[in-house]
């Protein structure tokens, strides 16, 4: 179906989500490289993006070497070798399994977080996107801009950002830290802007606690209270769905 400009994809599984979410960032990657001999790409992290990662990992007629990633958010202060980092999540998950060209982790260094901040930015505007896979928080979330902080015309790409406490409690119940206690309270993130400025968005969203985020971003009114609403707004997104991510539409 269709909400507003959004295109809505309801697949069986999560497997075959995965499956064809990863077909559709191919397509992306190869028509980048293709036009531009490089591609640079943002990928999400988290367990929703599992399945599309075993399935984009695994194309072999893909050029990685020719590819420049980065991500989207980190927790402030965090150990680099914690289990919850969201680069060693992409190390761990991703890019152990591919030869890319680049990848550029953002830092949770407390000492810099202004500089990493506009370091972030600049290589942002130095390698425009060309695609950037997400997803959707239970509070329906992208990347770390929570409500009630999140804003559609932030002046900023990259900043640091309050976790809102349905945030927090999901990366605690994902097993990423030992109690809720533990979870940070502020991340850096890049902002609805910069995720924006991508020329192609894909919005990969399994599982049924996500269905009420769902709900939520394509029934109710497009607002900063439900941030992942806003891909209604563009033309330029896609949002993937398994049966139970979709049960409450």
């Amino acid at each position: 179906m269709q909400v507003d400009h959004l295109p809505v994809e309801t697949y069986e599984t999560n497997e075959v989500m995965g499956a064809a979410a990863a077909q559709a960032a191919r397509r992306c990657i190869l028509d980048a490289i293709d036009q531009k001999g490089q591609a640079n790409i943002i990928l999400a992290t988290g367990n929703s993006q599992l399945t599309f990662f075993k399935a984009l990992r695994a194309f072999e007629d893909m050029d990685w070497s020719r590819v420049f990633i980065f991500h989207m958010d980190e927790f402030l202060g965090i150990d680099p070798d914690h289990p919850a980092s969201f680069p060693k999540f992409l190390r761990t998950h991703f890019l152990h399994y591919v030869d890319y060209g680049a990848f550029f982790p953002i830092s949770g260094d407390t000492s810099r977080i202004q500089a990493t901040c506009d370091e972030y930015t600049e290589l942002l505007k130095k390698y425009p996107i060309d695609m950037v896979a997400l997803g959707y928080g239970e509070n329906g979330h992208i990347a770390f801009n929570d409500p009630p902080y999140a804003l559609f015309d932030d002046p900023a790409w990259v900043k640091v950002v309050k976790l809102d406490e349905v945030s927090r409690q999901q990366q605690y119940k994902e097993g990423l830290f030992k109690s809720l206690e533990e979870t940070p309270s502020q991340a850096i993130t890049l902002t609805i802007p910069a995720l924006l400025a991508a020329k192609q968005m894909l919005c990969i969203v399994p599982e049924s606690r996500k269905a009420e985020a769902v709900r939520a971003c394509l029934r109710e009114p497009i607002d900063e209270s439900r941030p992942g609403s806003i891909l209604r707004r563009v033309k330029h997104a896609r949002l993937f769905l398994d049966m139970d991510s979709a049960q409450r539409l």
